[in-house]
């Protein structure tokens, strides 16, 4: 079955920088989407970025310049690079990929 496993997520000051990662398995990576989504406190699960199998990419306005999705195919890993990072970006961030395969999330937390 499909295993989605994120790491990276951290304690960092406003301003700071994170990167996280999601290693896929069970799954022919390189054919998929692959889609960040993440959940504050008290909130819904809202998306986050999205990469095609192609290397397109969307953002969430909320993030938009800030923050970068990337894949290695050979590693079976998607990333999300998180620059200038504000407190409201504080939330437990997700891997998801298609067929509603979610990892387990990797909180993030940034004090102000």
């Amino acid at each position: 079955q499909v295993q989605l496993v994120e790491s990276g997520g951290g304690l960092v000051q406003a301003g700071g920088s994170l990167r996280l990662s999601c290693a896929a398995s069970g799954m022919i990576f390189s054919i998929n989407a692959m889609y960040w989504y993440r959940q504050a406190p008290g909130k819904q699960r809202e998306w986050v970025a999205s990469i095609t199998s192609g290397g397109g990419t969307n953002y969430a306005d909320s993030v938009k310049g800030r923050f970068t999705i990337s894949r290695d195919n050979a590693k079976n890993t998607v990333y999300l690079q998180m620059n200038s990072l504000k407190p409201e970006d504080t939330a437990v961030y997700y891997c998801a990929a298609p067929g509603g395969n979610w990892g387990q999330g990797t909180q993030v937390t940034v004090s102000s």
